[in-house]
């Protein structure tokens, strides 16, 4: 027997098989149009948008429910200014020295390289940071559990969020990351998992062919009898 509380759950109405697949397509249609975009205009975005896009992400499951992460939100003109210089010097020394010609070759389609102008032009980066130790509670130091794992899907959620209010989002992984952890104030104990740039796409935006070719069903998933 359980000794700890419970209540019943909610938010799951009963559907009919032919309104639940509505839904899964309906859904699917939107997030099939969701493309990585590096061209942004500065518009500013609604606070409340990424407010409650924050909160979204914030409602994904987690290790122990220890809900292992922060998201840092930059807006002002300095601070992405820093991230994007710190960010160009750590670029610059990964395509001249660090990757390997295989990963160079990977992204040659992409179009991808060093000048990240688009941390200064969008108006919102959210850094997201993976918490070591932490918990469900204010003031709490316990060890988090799955911590990478909750905060991918976290992430996952957020940049849903924030494709479904009809903001854009670029992921960003520079090498090493630890910049960010100074230029946005947080502890040693919490490693930097990612930088998330968003805002609307710039007038006339494009995306790199390569980039719209996209797995079939039958290459992503199977199914076991």
């Amino acid at each position: 027997m359980r000794d700890h509380p419970n209540r019943l759950l909610e938010g799951y109405p009963e559907l009919s098989d032919a309104e639940r697949i509505a839904r899964a397509e309906a859904f699917l249609a939107l997030m099939a149009k969701r493309r990585t975009v590096r061209d942004f205009a500065p518009d500013p975005a609604p606070r409340a948008v990424v407010e409650a896009a924050l909160m979204a992400a914030g409602s994904a499951p987690s290790g122990a429910n220890h809900q292992p992460w922060t998201f840092a939100v930059i807006e002002g003109a300095e601070a992405r200014r820093r991230i994007r210089e710190a960010a160009e010097a750590e670029e610059r020394a990964f395509y001249a020295e660090k990757a390997p010609q295989e990963w160079l070759d990977a992204l040659a389609p992409l179009g991808t390289d060093p000048d990240k102008a688009f941390l200064e032009v969008a108006p919102v980066l959210i850094a997201v940071f993976a918490q070591k130790r932490g918990g469900p509670r204010p003031g709490d130091s316990k060890k988090n559990y799955y911590v990478a794992e909750s905060v991918g899907i976290a992430t996952g959620f957020l940049i849903a969020a924030l494709h479904s209010a009809g903001l854009a989002t670029l992921t960003h992984t520079p090498a090493p990351m630890g910049f960010l952890n100074e230029i946005c104030g947080r502890p040693a104990d919490e490693k930097p998992f990612l930088l998330l740039v968003a805002g609307k796409p710039a007038a006339g935006a494009t995306v790199p062919v390569a980039a719209l070719d996209k797995k079939s069903l039958d290459r992503i998933a199977v199914w076991i009898d």
